[in-house]
């Protein structure tokens, strides 16, 4: 890709449009490349997109995308201000009768699409970064992060001031005990409040 088109979220998004560094775009509807302001302060990284989002070619716009915009509501934090985007661009998937289910990319698929990741970090420069599920903590802050016991977190990283990982919103989706969903809710919309919190401490 021609070096010029990195230096704009726009030439970024045009370039991963025609990404084959590894197979899972053959099975994609699309490209679903990352979506919000090229200024905005705060960026959340999911996993990849889902079967929604690689329907409609916009992140986080399924199931898993609404429970996150109200826990952002709770958390404080605007959408609006919010760049979303994913460590995986294209949906993996495998069928099930009619149904297409998520499959969690493999290592070779994350690094090859982690041009991409880093080139929207580049280009916005987000002071915090909120990872949104193992696979997003782990493409960013390494193979040996865990999401179990370092959620909520502060974390070093050269990628912005203030990086953290939670679990992802789709994680909740798969717990079928009202309690149980309701308590893992509020503690999603505990760590995005952290997003606020730094906002707030170390204002631009």
């Amino acid at each position: 890709m021609e070096e010029s088109k990195r230096k704009t979220l726009a030439g970024l998004k045009d370039a991963a449009k025609d990404c084959r560094d590894c197979p899972l775009w053959e099975n994609a509807t699309q490209t679903v490349f990352g979506e919000g302001s090229g200024r905005a302060e705060v960026m959340l990284i999911g996993e990849q997109p889902g079967d929604q989002e690689d329907l409609q070619g916009h992140p986080f716009v399924g199931p898993a995308g609404q429970l996150l915009d109200r826990a952002l509501a709770e958390a404080g934090v605007d959408r609006k201000l919010v760049y979303v985007t994913n460590a995986v661009k294209h949906f993996k998937w495998e069928p099930r009768g009619k149904r297409r289910l998520h499959k969690t990319p493999a290592q070779r698929e994350i690094d090859a699409c982690h041009q991409w990741l880093e080139g929207e970090i580049r280009v916005i420069r987000p002071r915090v970064i909120a990872c949104l599920g193992a696979t997003a903590a782990k493409a960013l802050l390494g193979p040996a992060f865990r999401v179990s016991t370092q959620r909520g977190r502060r974390v070093t990283s050269p990628h912005a001031e203030f990086v953290f990982a939670t679990f992802h919103p789709s994680a909740l989706l798969r717990l079928r005990d009202a309690e149980e969903r309701e308590a893992a809710f509020r503690q999603l919309v505990e760590d995005l409040s952290l997003i606020r919190k730094a906002l707030e401490k170390h204002p631009a």
